[in-house]
């Protein structure tokens, strides 16, 4: 396989957390522009640490020649809190695709009145079909769909203030969930779970790099390009508080104040940037379970697929804001312990680099 560019593994990343990190909005609302004004404070910790976790999680993919997230874990975590992490992860990776199929049937019904089953079986039938097809389907899906979603972003956010002028601090707190107790828990959570959810491609995507500058910079870019996309999408949904604080997908709401034919736009890019993250997971998850990592045509490896998407189908009916609201905080608090792992591992290499 060709090694990847700066380029790609910034792609990639960004695409890898997108539809889990901010796609809908619905991350966004309930993680940042809730808490008003702190929220702003949030996101800027969120893009540095961003930059920081993608570097040293694609950095040790390169080191370790990573061939799923375990090897991460093992250099990172030790013998006796691997193992855990490494369940915790793998089950954690499932929840994330319950929640995307979730989020492209909440999309369906919301605005194409499709029944909300349809639009999960659809994503389901979709992400299969490509995580059968390798890691090199997974890299190149992910990495094609990510900058068509960061243009529609930003230029849907930017016209949305333009006609819908912000005033910071007037903006309110509006968060009554108990799992996300102010602006600075919320923001280091909003980093865990987002990690958690992309380690199982970053790694990999780290083996597959040209150098440590390429990952350096890819990381950057990547991280840089989530925090500022976030940061559009706050100030986009904040002006628009209290009108989209009840709505499953707030984003198509404002694309579709502008233009019905933006809104059918936008919400075709979503559906595919949820599917990028749906893919990802699919894939950390499925290699994982079959342990089977290279070999994507055993039968094993197929039966994995195929019968994780037909239990997550049925999980994700659910409902995709009640995920998002209980299931990724929870993912947040058991990554945080994670998160100080790949810190204290990162800062004792160094260490020994030193002279």
């Amino acid at each position: 396989m060709k090694k990847v560019s700066s380029l790609k593994i910034a792609a990639v990343y960004i695409g890898t957390v997108v539809g889990a990190g901010f796609a809908t909005g619905q991350e966004v609302l309930q993680f940042f522009s809730s808490f008003g004004i702190g929220g702003l404070w949030g996101i800027i910790l969120v893009t540095l640490l961003f930059i920081l976790y993608g570097y040293i999680i694609i950095e040790l993919g390169l080191r370790l020649s990573a061939k799923s997230h375990l090897e991460i874990l093992k250099a990172s975590c030790g013998k006796v809190i691997a193992p855990i992490m490494d369940i915790i992860i793998t089950f954690f990776l499932f929840g994330a695709v319950t929640a995307m199929l979730a989020g492209t049937g909440a999309l369906f019904h919301q605005e194409f009145g499709i029944p909300i089953f349809i639009g999960c079986l659809i994503m389901a039938i979709l992400s299969a079909i490509t995580v059968l097809t390798g890691i090199k389907g997974v890299f190149n899906s992910i990495s094609f769909v990510a900058p068509f979603l960061l243009i529609s972003v930003i230029g849907i956010s930017i016209y949305a203030l333009i006609h819908h002028p912000l005033v910071i601090n007037q903006t309110i707190h509006t968060n009554s969930n108990p799992l996300l107790s102010n602006w600075l828990v919320s923001a280091l959570l909003y980093v865990s779970y987002n990690i958690i959810l992309s380690i199982a491609i970053l790694g990999p995507l780290g083996a597959q790099a040209k150098s440590k500058k390429t990952v350096r910079i890819g990381a950057s870019l990547g991280g840089l390009g989530l925090g500022v996309s976030s940061l559009m999408i706050y100030f986009a949904i904040t002006a628009y508080l209290p009108s989209v604080k009840d709505l499953e997908v707030p984003l198509a709401f404002i694309a579709e104040s502008i233009s019905p034919i933006l809104k059918i736009l936008f919400s075709i890019i979503l559906i595919a940037e949820v599917f990028t993250t749906t893919v990802g997971a699919l894939f950390g998850f499925a290699s994982r379970i079959a342990e089977n990592f290279k070999d994507s045509a055993s039968r094993k490896w197929k039966t994995t697929v195929i019968i994780t998407v037909i239990i997550a189908f049925f999980a994700s009916l659910f409902g995709f804001s009640n995920l998002v609201k209980y299931l990724y905080p929870i993912i947040g608090y058991v990554g945080l312990l994670l998160l100080i792992l790949l810190l204290i591992s990162k800062i004792r290499t160094q260490k020994k680099r030193m002279p």
